[in-house]
């Protein structure tokens, strides 16, 4: 039977597999159609295979990935749409859980999301953009979760917020400290408690994101491939990767 503590541990790993390998994608030292073999990045980064094929189904999940039974996982490259209109999904579900969620914030509720900002804002002074979209997703999980709605939590979820965020700060004129600036407005909002203004700021905040994303991002119909792409199931790919997961453990 494996023990609660195992899940936990197995899951936070698969997250690290997963921030690795996504931002190896973004980077483009893992290009198009590159294979991915879970045996290969498993011994790689010396885990199991069970973190690297939840990994995999995160990515499939975002889009980036496309798993074919018998034939395993491969890169794909998703289209500026594709990224774009999590967005506008977002922006609706969010939408709607604030409409539940203002209702029933508490004190605590108020405190944990005031904390998020100010994460936010101290890993956008040290550059830490990853820090900034893990500090991004809570917030907006709290708000999710705050509206009392499983179903619309599960689904919400469903979207790799984190991972979507991710790729907004990675992609090419990327800023944390722009994003982080972002929050403060639905903070305040929430903190008055006004329903309409909350609505208000998040679907400001997510055209924004949008709008924002949409300049930066390159169509990959109209890239170059990437010149120097390393093999995904290549060990010199996943060098640093080790090591840096290595370190959190």
């Amino acid at each position: 039977m494996v023990e609660p503590g195992q899940l936990l541990a197995r899951s936070v790993l698969a997250d690290q597999v997963k921030d690795r390998l996504l931002e190896g994608i973004l980077s483009g030292r893992y290009g198009p159609d590159s294979r991915i073999v879970e045996t290969q990045v498993a011994r790689e980064l010396g885990t199991s295979q069970a973190p690297v094929r939840e990994a995999l189904r995160g990515l499939e999940a975002l889009g980036v990935v496309e798993i074919t039974p018998f034939r395993g996982a491969r890169v794909r490259r998703s289209t500026k749409a594709e990224l774009l209109e999590g967005y506008d999904v977002r922006a609706a579900l969010e939408a709607l859980g604030a409409r539940m969620a203002v209702p029933r914030l508490t004190e605590d509720d108020l405190v944990e999301l005031t904390a998020a900002v100010e994460e936010m804002q101290a890993c956008a002074r040290a550059g830490d953009g990853h820090g900034v979209a893990e500090a991004d997703a809570r917030f907006h999980a709290l708000i999710v979760d705050a509206s009392g709605n499983a179903t619309l939590a599960r689904v919400w979820r469903g979207l790799q917020p984190i991972s979507r965020t991710y790729v907004t700060l990675a992609a090419p004129g990327g800023d944390p400290q722009w994003s982080a600036d972002l929050h403060p407005p639905i903070l305040a909002a929430l903190r008055r408690r006004n329903v309409g203004e909350v609505v208000a700021a998040l679907i400001d905040h997510f055209e924004e994101v949008r709008t924002n994303l949409a300049e930066r991002l390159p169509d990959p119909a109209d890239e170059e491939p990437p010149s120097a792409a390393i093999p995904v199931d290549g060990p010199a790919a996943m060098a640093a990767s080790a090591s840096a997961i290595e370190r959190t453990r």
